[in-house]
């Protein structure tokens, strides 16, 4: 898949090596950064007040063992970053935080916007390498390259599960989606040379991870849903991952998951219990990430003026 090029920039190599990056106080990635902080406070706060607690609350599962599977699932991706990011850059623990805020920026406002935040929040730790725009661009290319990968897995798997579970689904509508991908996935692989930036052994190391997050990711998710209703047959959590994943596929879509269960209730609208299921989830989803953005967004705020 990957091949090494003596050409490439050697990104992945250790601070001690590479030109440190200018500390400026008061620069343009300060300036992005802190408008972006400002964008995910104010987002959160608009639909902090369009989440209905107490629906919520109601059907919540209240054993510990459902909350422990979901924290997993929920810092899995931030994790997965994290030990990539820490192996190239070898960024501080502080760099989990700033993973954080780019995963509630991706979700909150729109697709990329969180790589743009810690695109600047790199820019100023002089400690990183002097191109980080090429590694998060590879990063992001492979999680999308990664997410793909598993979708088209479930897709093939949901496939024959459209007739057994009359959902009234139309079958073509998989079949391009999985054209679709298929093509941009090839494409991808056919411009690498073009498009990655990274040695080939650190695009291996990011893809391993990639894929393990997603599935580690795909499987707590379903857990989760298990937990929640675990008499519902397993060919309907495989149905709605296949659904979930593909709607994850849109970049520039913000709240996918309030999106997603919008989608399953219209599907499987006779089934209350599932369709309150993924309501539930997505609501609790987005508090997730409201709560965290507003204390991750709030406290980083609360420092520019020790600046």
């Amino acid at each position: 898949m990957y091949q090494s090029d003596a050409g490439a920039a050697p990104s992945s190599l250790g601070p001690e090596t590479l030109p440190a990056l200018p500390r400026s106080e008061r620069g343009w990635t300060w300036w992005v950064g802190s408008a972006i902080t400002l964008a995910v406070l104010i987002a959160a706060l608009v639909q902090l007040a369009q989440v209905d607690f107490a629906r919520m609350v109601a059907i919540v599962p209240a054993g510990i063992g459902f909350w422990a599977v979901y924290a997993l699932s929920y810092f899995a991706g931030p994790l997965g970053d994290f030990i990539i990011f820490r192996r190239l850059w070898q960024i501080p623990a502080s760099g989990f935080l700033a993973l954080l805020r780019k995963l509630i920026g991706n979700e909150l406002i729109t697709g990329y916007v969180g790589d743009l935040y810690f695109y600047t929040w790199a820019r100023q730790r002089t400690g990183m390498t002097s191109a980080p725009f090429g590694a998060i661009k590879d990063v992001a290319i492979l999680s999308a390259m990664a997410a793909n990968i598993v979708t088209l897995i479930l897709m093939v798997m949901a496939y024959p599960l459209l007739d057994t579970l009359h959902l009234g689904i139309d079958s073509s509508a998989f079949t391009w989606s999985v054209v679709l991908m298929l093509v941009i996935s090839s494409g991808v692989l056919l411009f690498r040379k073009i498009l990655f930036s990274l040695p080939a052994r650190d695009l291996w190391h990011v893809t391993a991870v990639q894929m393990l997050r997603v599935v580690a990711t795909l499987v707590l998710t379903g857990w989760c849903w298990h937990l929640a209703l675990p008499a519902e047959s397993w060919k309907l959590w495989v149905l709605l991952s296949a659904m979930r994943m593909l709607l994850s596929r849109l970049p520039f879509l913000p709240n996918k998951d309030v999106v997603f269960a919008a989608l399953a209730v219209f599907m499987i609208g006779q089934d209350a219990a599932v369709g309150t299921l993924m309501a539930m989830m997505a609501s609790l989803l987005l508090v997730t990430h409201l709560g965290l953005g507003l204390l991750l967004m709030g406290s980083e705020a609360a420092g520019w003026r020790k600046k």
